[in-house]
């Protein structure tokens, strides 16, 4: 008979066993392994092969390090890290010789290239409900705030940008395209078209270079007022808690409102090159050490259907922690995907000040947004989607409604808050996050304050645990749903609880283990229930005749059916889109009527009606410049059936702004309305004014004082004729061809009046032979007049006369043959001492052209045999 503490243990071990599930090993689902110790080498600088040239090194001591490396290495050049104290750059030393140093602490590559993590795509803010805050949170566009994009410098010209960037780079046109493209996303204005409209849309935006893959200068930062900075770019795959991850959570330490987010990146289906989870396909390959800091977001990439991407970049980091913690749609890849959650952040910061005044710290920003994330993928947190797909409108509205609290707590310290939960929740969920402390690089536990979540029921004292992962370096186990149970490696943590009773519960947060406390934490949560739309909203509408166009709605309960009906403004019944949809599916792909007018959705299930928003069916309507002259210009545009009036916007000082609302369909521009120069129209349907198109420049060349163009058939001709294009005959009397005498001065040869159209055709039938000087000249009602460019035509003489140009030319430029009309030759090239070089065919009507890259300088005949008779003698010289 067994003793009772060894018959006790063993009904523990056996009762383990059995309550854990089989997955190919047994201890699959076991707690993650002993930490080992911190390593001094970055995992790639542990395996063969030469060492970096550029390597960062951080040490206990700079002097004596120095000092031991001029004793020990004189030829290995050092430099300090800008703002980074203990941080140095070494060159001209292995990376396994600066471990014989007990100064040192940890070595790593130095700044490693780099890359965009963008392919080509679109945009849908539908999918991220961004566009939802936009509709219903008006004031809410990013104003006041700053957000910093990392990387290649922007486009300083971008139309979306205009008085907004904080130090241009002069430079940034001639530079990657990328950065501008993340910058538009985030805090695009909309002046180019509504497609430019990003998530905070009025936020001023700073630029920073990634050359340099440590945080940027913290109080620089500060001083420019930056409360997000965007990193949408990557390494090769690194799994490792590095110099710069630490240099993160350290600067997140020093400016707790600042919020870092990464895109994971686009390397979803490699594995991880080293550490414990080397050689797993598919896991724990972000893109970047820096990535698998504590205190920042890592974002990887959905579809529109809220699937992850096979290439987004995913977890877990090399202690086991949530990596993404988000992921976002990006057609582009998870660049896009960091953007649309950079932006978003903007707008959680924005409700806060709102609110309460002051920004909020990045704690708190990161518990609205976990908090409300849309759960996809596996169920609860994964290592691919992290705790899901980011929801502007959910983040938001934690904030906007006050479903937070903030505290701090010590090692034993337990702080508690009541929560009444409402009756006919479908589900409560709650997270909690912390800043935690940096901890040293090359740690196997990155977790330096570890603070526990718990959620009791008072009335029956039930208590739930968060959603925790096993961490276990095995596929099987990396793959298992979350479990309920304590955790100690993330800092932040996640309880959800499925229809919950109505009544009161608590928030527990605990000190587990806080060394360097007090630790402030934040915690968010929400009460999930009801139906209710995402889009279209009355910001966003839908395209007219598109069969692509994606309803979305939000739902809270039991998989149910609903009848899906459209309506537009002014008509008295509802039309049946579909007879039963799945509202657990959250969307519907529908083909829009080839109309152009407001209308709204409904979704009824029994007693339950959802209304959407009143939105647009419609095409953009497009602004046609039909002249720009210095004094006036004249912009029209298509009617809509239906419209009332229309809205004419001008380019203010950073935004479009309404401009004249009028009930013709074209607009003459003053002298002093030029200047705002960039224009665009909507029509107005209902009292409602529609989508608006592309914006257009009066300025721009192609535009022209009523000529668009005026072009000569041929350079050389016997026959003079001249295309010209018009862009408007409004007050236009007559148009006439003129040509330059002798004497400067020019002679009408035709005149039309009327003008019968835009498109013109303009003959000189009396053209002299050789060069002449063309324009036309349009009168206007007004008496004014307006020219042309002047064209210079050669016409041929009608005797059989050959035109050999240029003369001279330099080597490499044709020589071109014109021949008489309707003639053929028989052309040969000779140098001065008789030798043939060259023997070719000039056809009928065709202008020869003989190539004279092999020439060298010098003088050339050419003979041409006329094949009605005659031969002539050329003569030309090659520079």
């Amino acid at each position: 008979m067994p003793t009772a503490p060894l018959y006790r243990a063993g009904r523990f071990l056996l009762f383990a066993l059995l309550s854990a599930p089989f997955t190919g090993r047994l201890w699959a689902q076991a707690p993650a392994r002993p930490a080992p110790p911190a390593t001094r080498l970055a995992p790639n600088l542990r395996q063969a092969g030469p060492s970096p040239s550029l390597l960062r090194v951080s040490v206990t001591d700079e002097a004596a390090f120095r000092q031991w490396l001029g004793n020990t290495r004189p030829d290995a050049v050092t430099e300090a890290e800008p703002r980074q104290p203990g941080l140095l750059r070494v060159r001209g030393l292995d990376a396994a010789a600066l471990t014989e140093c007990p100064l040192v602490k940890f070595v790593q590559a130095a700044d490693r290239r780099a890359r965009p993590e963008r392919e080509l795509g679109g945009l849908d803010f539908g999918v991220n409900k961004i566009t939802t805050v936009h509709a219903r949170y008006p004031t809410l566009t990013g104003q006041g705030l700053t957000v910093s994009v990392k990387e290649s410098p922007l486009d300083i010209a971008d139309l979306d940008f205009k008085g907004r960037l904080l130090e241009p780079d002069p430079l940034a046109s001639l530079l990657n395209s990328h950065s501008t493209i993340m910058a538009t996303i985030i805090a695009g204005g909309g002046n180019t078209s509504p497609d430019g409209r990003g998530v905070a849309w009025r936020a001023r935006i700073a630029q920073s270079s990634y050359d340099n893959l440590l945080p940027d200068d913290g109080a620089l930062l500060a001083a420019r007022g930056v409360s997000v900075q965007n990193h949408s770019y990557g390494v090769d795959v690194e799994n490792f808690y590095g110099l710069e991850a630490r240099a993160y959570d350290q600067q997140a330490r020093q400016y707790p409102t600042l919020l870092h987010v990464f895109s994971s990146g686009n390397s979803g289906q490699l594995p991880a090159p080293a550490g414990p989870y080397a050689g797993l396909d598919s896991l724990a390959n972000l893109t970047g050490e820096f990535k698998n800091a504590k205190n920042s977001f890592s974002v990887g990439v959905t579809d529109a259907f809220g699937l992850v991407n096979p290439r987004s970049s995913r977890g877990p980091a090399v202690d086991g922690r949530v990596k993404p913690e988000l992921v976002a749609y990006g057609a582009g890849g998870s660049s896009d995907a960091a953007a649309l959650v950079s932006g978003i952040s903007l707008l959680v910061q924005q409700a806060h000040q709102q609110r309460r005044g002051t920004l909020p710290t990045a704690a708190l920003v990161r518990a609205a947004l976990l908090n409300s994330a849309d759960d996809v993928g596996r169920p609860q947190v994964d290592f691919v989607a992290g705790y899901g797909q980011a929801d502007a409108l959910g983040a938001v509205q934690t904030v906007l409604d006050n479903r937070f609290v903030e505290g701090t707590a010590t090692t034993g310290q337990e702080r508690v808050f009541p929560v009444t939960v409402p009756a006919g929740v479908h589900r409560l969920k709650i997270t909690l996050t912390w800043t935690d402390p940096e901890a040293a690089a090359g740690t196997a536990a990155a977790l330096v304050n570890d603070l526990d979540l718990t959620l009791r029921r008072t009335t029956t004292n039930q208590q739930w645990l968060p959603w925790t992962l096993s961490a276990y370096p095995h596929r099987d186990s990396l793959r298992l749903p979350a479990r309920r149970r304590p955790n100690h490696r993330d800092n932040a943590e996640q309880i959800t609880v499925d229809v919950p009773a109505a009544g009161t519960y608590e928030l527990r947060v605990r000190g587990f283990a806080v060394p360097q406390g007090p630790q402030a934490f934040s915690v968010a949560y929400e009460f999930e229930t009801g139906l209710s739309w995402v889009a279209p909203t009355k910001a966003r509408g839908l395209d007219a005749a598109s069969a692509s166009q994606l309803l979305r709605w939000q739902w809270a309960g039991p998989a149910t059916s609903a009848r899906l009906e459209y309506k537009p403004v002014g008509q008295p019944a509802w039309t049946v889109l579909s007879a039963s949809v799945n509202l657990a599916d959250k969307l519907f792909r529908w083909t829009t009527p080839d109309a152009i007018r407001p209308g709204q959705l409904r979704l009824v299930a029994g007693a339950t009606t959802a209304l959407s928003d009143t939105f647009f069916v419609a095409r953009p309507l497009a602004l046609n410049v039909a002249y720009s002259c210095p004094e006036e210009a004249l912009l029209t545009w298509r009617p809509v059936p239906g419209a009332t009036q229309y809205q004419v916007y001008a380019l203010g000082a950073t935004h479009l702004e309404p401009l004249h609302r009028l009930t013709d369909t074209t607009l003459l521009l003053t002298t002093a309305e030029i200047k705002a120069r960039y224009f665009a129209v909507a029509p107005v349907l209902s009292g409602r004014v529609g989508p608006r198109g592309a914006t257009e420049d009066v300025l721009q060349e192609d535009h022209g004082c009523y000529v668009r163009s005026f072009t000569p058939r041929l350079l050389v001709t016997d026959s003079v004729r001249f295309d010209l294009t018009l862009g408007s005959l409004y007050r236009l009397q007559a148009v006439a061809l003129e040509r330059r005498q002798p004497d400067g001065s020019f002679l009408e040869i035709l005149s039309l009046n009327p003008v019968p159209g835009l498109a013109l055709q303009l003959a000189d039938p009396t053209a002299p032979a050789g060069y002449s000087q063309y324009r036309a000249r349009l009168m206007l009602s007004s008496g004014a007049a307006v020219f042309s460019q002047p064209e210079r035509v050669f016409r041929v003489s009608e005797a059989p006369a050959v035109l050999v140009y240029p003369v001279p030319l330099v080597a490499g430029e044709p020589l071109r043959i014109v021949l008489p009309p309707n003639e053929a030759a028989d052309v040969r090239l000779f140098d001065l001492t008789g030798r043939l070089l060259r023997a070719e065919v000039a056809e009928i009507g065709v202008i020869k052209r003989i190539a004279t890259n092999t020439l060298r300088p010098g003088t050339y005949l050419l003979r041409i045999r006329l094949h009605s008779g005659p031969e002539i003698t050329r003569r030309f010289t090659v520079l």
